[in-house]
């Protein structure tokens, strides 16, 4: 476990290969932690690769640098995060990886920082969230799939993740990979990381902001505004779709326009805990990435 200040945040995260290896930043989502990737870490150290891994904001020993930083969960807060932390540590050029939130902060990065990373690998395709959509109605069968961000709107819902957070998360768990028998020994593992003094304020605050129901941290205000244009990915990508994944109905192959370099969609036989149901699934994606990289 190291420790960074980067930005707003001091960032703890796992290192692993070697030094001078190629950078690789693998970002996890809510709610997960960096245990998610694991069984995909051997796989890239394998080829050469330096793993970062970050407790994302709100979650593990991740601490905000001050307690006057807004406890924000929104995305262009995830992109900035993930890109202050690839200044901090001097990486060059990164690839970019995640799935759910830290989907979200790969795609954010990858779409306004472009000349900062390499490559990206997204599960559910172009994962940034198109706000002013979220305020209007899905259809019913998305509604249920996304119960969680309904409850999280109300203050009965901050109680409940405050009060049940490790039984609320098992749940998704559950939900979201439904043919992942998973044991408590592993998800123990993880628990820990909601334990964070932030957690339930980021997450709440999270959901609000994406559905348009609460405002964001002013200092990211013209980077929301540049993410509502909806702007195209254009570094190379492997896009990734979970068979499984309840929160994706029909998946997201149609998302292809978005991306303008070299691009790839695979669907694979997983859930949304991607990286740790089909850990190749994913290094593969990355390695790929890897092979069309540019030096």
């Amino acid at each position: 476990m190291d420790q960074v200040d980067a930005g707003v945040l001091s960032v703890a995260y796992l290192r692993d290969g070697p030094p001078d290896g190629w950078p690789v930043i693998l970002s996890h989502g809510f709610p997960y932690d960096v245990h998610a990737y694991d069984r995909v870490v051997p796989a890239l150290t394998a080829h050469g690769a330096l793993v970062i891994r970050p407790y994302l904001r709100g979650f593990g020993p991740t601490r905000f640098r001050s307690a006057g930083t807004v406890r924000s969960g929104q995305q262009a807060a995830l992109g900035s995060d993930l890109v202050a932390l690839a200044d901090a540590l001097r990486l060059d050029r990164p690839i970019v990886a995640g799935y759910d939130w830290g989907g979200l902060a790969s795609c954010v990065a990858a779409a306004l920082w472009p000349q900062r990373v390499s490559g990206l690998v997204s599960l559910a395709g172009y994962d940034i969230i198109d706000i002013e959509r979220q305020r209007h109605a899905f259809d019913p069968s998305v509604e249920h799939a996304v119960w969680y961000q309904h409850l999280f709107q109300t203050e009965r819902g901050r109680a409940t993740l405050a009060a049940h957070r490790r039984d609320l998360c098992r749940m998704l768990w559950r939900q979201w990979s439904p043919q992942w028998a998973f044991d408590e020994e592993t998800y123990a593992a993880t628990a820990p990381s909601f334990d964070n003094p932030d957690f339930v304020d980021v997450v709440i605050h999270a959901y609000r902001h994406a559905l348009g129901q609460t405002t964001g941290d002013p200092a990211y205000d013209d980077l929301e505004a540049r993410l509502t244009t909806r702007p195209k990915i254009t570094v190379p990508a492997v896009t990734l779709d979970g068979a499984t994944d309840t929160l994706k109905p029909g998946g997201t192959a149609d998302h292809a326009p978005m991306f303008t370099a070299a691009h790839e969609h695979r669907l694979i036989d997983a859930g949304h805990n991607l990286p740790q149901e089909a850990p190749k699934a994913f290094a593969d994606a990355i390695l790929t990435v890897r092979a069309w990289r540019a030096w």
